[in-house]
């Protein structure tokens, strides 16, 4: 006999939503498409080429890193000695062809103060060549150093002398201006049988000259083209018969100049 018994039944439990909950869903797996394992087969195969890729060429530039075995000079040379350059060039090389500082060895160039300009290249198979632009000395400078046809003092040896060059002075800075006003007064004075062999700027501006028969100008600083033509003309008027007795002529003066003679002691060193 079956009781029925209403009081002893439960009902479900009732379901509360919560506020924020999100109800989650598993998606069925999708496939992995073709294409996608294409471009991972791809993207593998191009890191293995990159990898051999760097590693051939690691061991090309190994093979092609070789000691230097020459260095070469060329350019026209007239002071310098190309194989005394290059040898001493040989013994600034200290490393491979590859790996050689190629500015270093500029600079180990240009430290020869005959060298003007200079270009270092590096030739196949294992070699070092050299383009040398040579200083052209254009002038004396001071009592040691050489000035180019640019105004740039250089300081070689020496020893070999250059007489035959004008003896330039004055402000390191000014040796453009000086070599400038050199030239102008050279053909100034180039039809009075007389050459310039030394000029000077002093510090406050004023212009010194030494001719080639020993004589001293004092030019001063004002009116230096004026005072040099009035020079020449009483030079080749009067001056000229006794300019081996003359020491120094004076020419700062309006109306003419002021002459000093050699003493007997400097008489006999002129002769």
């Amino acid at each position: 006999m079956n009781l029925s018994l209403p009081w002893l039944k439960q009902d479900p439990e009732p379901v509360v939503p919560v506020r924020g909950a999100v109800a989650v869903q598993r998606q069925p797996e999708q496939p992995i498409e073709p294409q996608a394992v294409k471009r991972v087969v791809l993207l593998a195969m191009l890191l293995m080429f990159v990898v051999l890729l760097v590693g051939l060429a690691g061991k090309a530039l190994a093979w092609l890193d070789k000691p230097v075995n020459a260095v070469s000079i060329s350019g026209q040379l007239r002071y310098l000695d190309g194989q005394v350059l290059a040898s001493y060039l040989a013994t600034e090389v200290k490393a491979p062809i590859l790996s050689l500082d190629l500015r270093s060895l500029r600079d180990a160039t240009l430290a020869n103060p005959w060298v003007h300009m200079a270009e270092v290249r590096r030739q196949w198979p294992a070699a070092i060549h050299v383009a040398i632009a040579e200083q052209v000395p254009v002038a004396r400078w001071g009592e040691r150093g050489l000035l180019n046809h640019q105004g740039d003092i250089f300081w070689p040896d020496m020893s070999a002398g250059y007489e035959f060059l004008p003896r330039l002075n004055g402000p390191a800075h000014e040796t453009r201006a000086i070599i400038e006003q050199y030239h102008d007064l050279s053909v100034l004075f180039a039809h009075s049988g007389i050459r310039i062999k030394g000029l000077t700027l002093e510090s406050r501006g004023a212009w010194n000259l030494e001719l080639d028969n020993g004589i001293q100008v004092i030019a001063g600083r004002e009116q230096l083209m004026p005072r040099l033509r009035r020079f020449i003309s009483i030079y080749e008027a009067e001056l000229s018969q006794s300019a081996d007795k003359i020491e120094q002529v004076d020419i700062r003066y309006t109306n003419g100049v002021a002459v000093r003679w050699r003493t007997e002691e400097r008489l006999g060193d002129a002769g």
